[in-house]
């Protein structure tokens, strides 16, 4: 399976560059069951992240575009961190080891999800890594992206924007009176 999905992602590579042709827009389908442990062993699920706009990255150490565009995620984390947007990565196919090893190398502030088996990689049809699908808050795919790019710019940044914009306004946090002396 390593090898077809390397295939796949460096034929991405090298039709499309960097950045990706663009965003294949879905008509607003239930998500797959998505289960997972993350890195310390606790199993997620997507209801975990109900309420918020969620960029479900399906990824692999091994993969070069992969590892360019993981970069541009964590300054879309920083730069929306105090929106309902959440940021999971999923890595396909590799050991804890594996994705510890690179972790090391490069700092990400988002969850980390593994599925050393493949089995969401499957139940997502995920042919090709990078694969990026956004979720609205209901948990519901609206949009996937197959092949790498700048996630915190660009028609990226505006395709997160308009799930977000989509969202109930929050009230405004107001500031406490200032009682001025007498």
């Amino acid at each position: 399976m390593k090898r077809l999905l390397m295939a796949c992602a460096l034929g991405l590579l090298l039709n499309g560059g960097a950045q990706a042709a663009g965003f294949e827009v879905r008509a607003a389908t239930p998500a797959p069951e998505l289960k997972a442990q993350d890195l310390t062993g606790a199993t997620r699920t997507l209801a975990d992240y109900r309420g918020k706009v969620v960029l479900l990255n399906f990824w692999a150490s091994w993969c070069p575009p992969c590892l360019r565009e993981m970069p541009s995620m964590e300054r879309l984390r920083v730069k929306m961190e105090d929106r309902p947007l959440v940021i999971v990565a999923l890595d396909s196919a590799e050991t804890p080891e594996e994705v510890n090893a690179f972790l090391s190398k490069m700092k990400l502030g988002f969850p980390i999800l593994l599925d050393p088996e493949g089995s969401n990689t499957r139940r997502w049809k995920v042919f090709a890594l990078p694969t990026t699908f956004l979720l609205d808050a209901q948990g519901r795919v609206r949009y996937v992206l197959t092949g790498p790019t700048e996630w915190d710019e660009g028609e990226a940044l505006e395709v997160i924007e308009s799930l977000l914009a989509e969202l109930p306004a929050r009230p405004k946090q107001h500031e406490p009176k200032r009682l001025t002396p007498q």
